[in-house]
């Protein structure tokens, strides 16, 4: 995946758990929290459909990680890359 399209998935799973707010005006540095209404119930629903939709486990410990959307994009990419390289040799 590209960090445009792990940003578009971020997008597309937090429309999903908060489906009134507006995300058209997301910052990439500044921390989800501060820009749009997540609680930490809301947080890990992310965490959870990042596992159920690509796979990727996030430790506990790497949630600050995900604070923003670039740390989203900057934690995830690697992750994801790996993914798909795995897939690809499986294919």
């Amino acid at each position: 995946m590209t960090n445009d399209e792990i940003v578009l998935a971020i997008k597309d799973i937090i429309a999903s758990i908060a489906p009134d707010e507006d995300l058209s005006g997301l910052v990439l540095d500044v921390k989800l929290r501060e820009q749009i209404e997540l609680d930490s119930m809301d947080f890990l629903d992310i965490v959870m459909e990042l596992r159920k939709r690509y796979g990727v486990q996030v430790p506990e410990a790497d949630y600050p990680n995900l604070a923003t959307l670039q740390g989203c994009v900057d934690y995830l990419a690697p992750k994801l890359a790996s993914k798909q390289l795995a897939t690809s040799k499986m294919a």
